[in-house]
């Protein structure tokens, strides 16, 4: 899922699009093996005179679960994304409820990471702007967090001709 050049306005182009960090995705592999292999004892030891309403039970519950805490994790991880273009930071959530946000760069005052050591050991972070008006914006489980905090302050603070000769390379 790419992001649509028809969201960007007049010479506005995307410094860098990415999807939070994969690291959302342990728990819900963790709970697929976990309601499979429930899944696969539960049919093994059930007795013979709950068939075949007890399979069909089984499998519900089962498909239930997998939904919830394997399904939902994953389409929410999938449909969230920041986007950096040259004039904005653009995110992006929701799967049936869309919610998106932007944020000006002449807006930000000041750019930030964190990285807990979790996150140092998957390479992500949180990216923290500040601005005047608000208080700051966190955009949790960035990936490559430093790579895109360099990015983000060369865009805020270098200087505008340089930006401009990069981007015609």
């Amino acid at each position: 899922m790419g992001f649509d050049p028809k969201l960007l306005g007049d010479g506005e182009h995307v410094v860098r699009h990415m999807r939070t960090h994969p690291k959302a995705l342990i728990f819900p592999a963790m709970w697929l093996i976990v309601i499979a292999a429930a899944l696969g004892v539960g049919l093994a030891f059930i007795p013979a005179s709950w068939n075949p309403w007890g399979t069909w039970a089984l499998i519900a519950v089962a498909l239930v679960a997998l939904v919830a805490l394997v399904l939902v994790p994953f389409a929410r991880w999938n449909t969230t994304t920041y986007t950096m273009t040259n004039r904005r930071i653009i995110t992006r959530k929701g799967v049936f409820n869309k919610v998106g946000h932007d944020l000006p760069l002449r807006r930000i005052n000041n750019v930030s990471y964190e990285r807990s050591l979790t996150d140092r050991m998957l390479g992500c972070g949180s990216l923290v702007f500040t601005t005047a008006a608000e208080t700051p914006v966190t955009l949790p489980d960035v990936p490559d967090v430093e790579r895109v905090h360099v990015q983000m302050t060369e865009l805020l603070f270098g200087d505008p001709e340089e930006r401009e000769l990069d981007r015609d390379e």
